[in-house]
Order: structure tokens, then C-alpha cells, then sequence
């Protein structure tokens, strides 16, 4: 049989640009939760919120939130993942970490950067996807831009869980949760989703509305305007069943990306 995986969504209000308070803050919100999930989920920069100054935020490898990450798995014995703005090789990226409790670790670079915010001017983009192999689960990372983008995060029957971290404005909520519904249906797929909540040092406000939908595009959970954790569970046997009984994968279209 099958195992089921437990995730965490970790909700939280980022501190911005101030990595140190966003960090404590984390640790405020984990202490005593979700101590039996096997993957925390953080969300889009998750130690300094999404600035574009990354000059000021920018971490070298190993910086202080991945050296985070690390001491996190380790001690808790869980997988961490987040994005952090990284410096690497003379560019600036928003990287995507996945940090396994045995020091294992996993990077995507974000491939959609947010023009509207000017990210593409700051910022690199990725060239390629990551599959991560965890406890017999394949997981497809993503980054809140890359959600609009369906060509992208298409299941080439190559993933089971997709994973999106954000930072995705109030003005619009509605496209975050029917995109999120919308990847799910189309891929066959749980998506795991997290958001922030809070004002940032723009102004935008955001709802949060982190979320679980398995992989008919219903929603399992939604949390609203709060810092928040929530644990749920995934389960394997009854995505292999549906997608048996549902072979939608089988007629779709090939394409290339280039």
C-alpha cells in the first residue's frame, strides 16, 4: 500500500525585508505544531516578503534562512521548503528550496517573474523544472507567477503533489483559488498552496487563502486572513485509484518547450 504524506501550510504575516523578525516569527508559529507532518510548506520569500530591492535581501549559498531550513529539518526531522531571494554566480534569483531531514536538498529557480512588479528586471529566470522524489510521493515545486501558466506545470506523468509558494495580493484572490482548482483538475494532481497574510512594505495587502485541493479540484482547506498552520493528509492510493478509473492523461497533447 501506498503511504500518505502529511504536509503543513505555514501561513504567516512576513516581516519585511527584516529576515531576522520574519524568522523568529516562524518559530513562534511552529513551536509544538505540526510536529508529525513530513513536508512544511513556507511561503514565497518567505524571510523577507517579495521585494524587488535584491541588492538589500539577496543571500550568498549558504545564507542565514537556508542555514534555517536546514537546522529546522534536521531538528525537527521533517522536509522545509520555501523561496528565498539568492545571490548565485552574478545573478539574482527567487529560489525555491526543499530541504529533506537528512540534509538532502532540492533548488528550482522561478521560471515566470512578475513584470507587472518589475521581478524580471531584478531577478533571472529558471530554465528548468524539479521533480522531487519524497517518501514514494513525486513533487513538482512552483512559484506564485508560474501558476498562471498552465503549459508549464502541465503533468507529464512525471509528478503527484504540485507545490506552489507566494506572496499573490487580495485584489486578486479570485484568480489564486481557481487557478489553484484549475492546475488540480487539469493535472490530475493534488496542489498544496501557500500564501502570505499582511500588508507588505508596499502596501499590498494579502488574504492568505493557502490551500489543499486534491486532485478533482476540490478543496480540502482553505485558511482565510490569519497567521496559521494546517496539517493534512494526502492520499496516494486514492489519486492511483482515480487516476485508473479517470485516464484524462492519456489523450493529452504533446508539446515542447523551449
Amino acid at each position: 500500500m501506498s503511504q500518505d504524506l502529511k504536509i503543513a501550510l505555514v501561513q504567516a504575516n512576513i516581516v519585511w525585508e527584516n529576515p531576522q523578525e520574519s524568522l523568529e516569527n516562524y518559530d513562534r508559529l511552529l513551536h509544538n505544531q505540526a510536529q508529525d507532518a513530513d513536508i512544511v510548506i513556507l511561503p514565497e520569500m518567505f524571510n523577507t516578503g517579495f521585494s524587488m530591492e535584491p541588492k538589500k535581501i539577496a543571500e550568498k549559498e549558504p545564507g542565514p534562512a537556508l542555514n534555517w531550513l536546514k537546522e529546522m529539518a534536521a531538528h525537527r526531522q521533517q522536509a522545509f521548503c520555501a523561496s528565498v531571494a539568492v545571490f548565485d554566480e552574478g545573478q539574482y534569483y527567487n529560489r525555491f528550496y526543499f530541504i529533506g531531514p537528512a540534509g538532502e536538498s532540492y533548488a528550482y529557480d522561478k521560471r515566470h517573474l512578475f513584470r507587472m512588479a518589475g521581478e524580471h528586471q531584478q531577478y533571472a529566470p529558471g530554465q528548468s523544472r524539479l521533480i522531487i522524489n519524497y517518501k514514494g510521493w513525486k513533487i513538482c515545486p512552483m512559484i506564485c507567477y508560474d501558476l498562471r501558466f498552465p503549459v508549464w506545470s502541465r503533468n507529464r506523468q512525471d509528478y503527484d503533489c504540485l507545490i506552489y509558494v507566494a506572496n499573490w495580493p487580495k485584489v486578486r484572490e479570485s484568480a489564486w483559488s481557481r487557478l489553484l482548482q484549475a492546475r488540480a483538475i487539469e493535472n490530475l494532481s493534488y496542489v498544496a498552496a501557500v500564501n502570505r497574510v499582511g500588508v507588505d512594505g508596499n502596501g499590498l495587502t494579502y488574504s492568505g487563502r493557502s490551500a489543499l485541493f486534491d486532485f478533482k479540484g476540490d478543496a480540502l482547506c482553505e485558511i482565510v486572513e490569519e497567521q496559521a498552520v494546517r496539517c493534512l493528509c494526502l492520499n496516494k492510493e486514492s489519486l492511483d485509484n482515480f487516476r485508473a478509473k479517470f485516464p484524462a492523461h492519456l489523450d493529452a497533447d504533446e508539446f515542447t518547450i523551449r
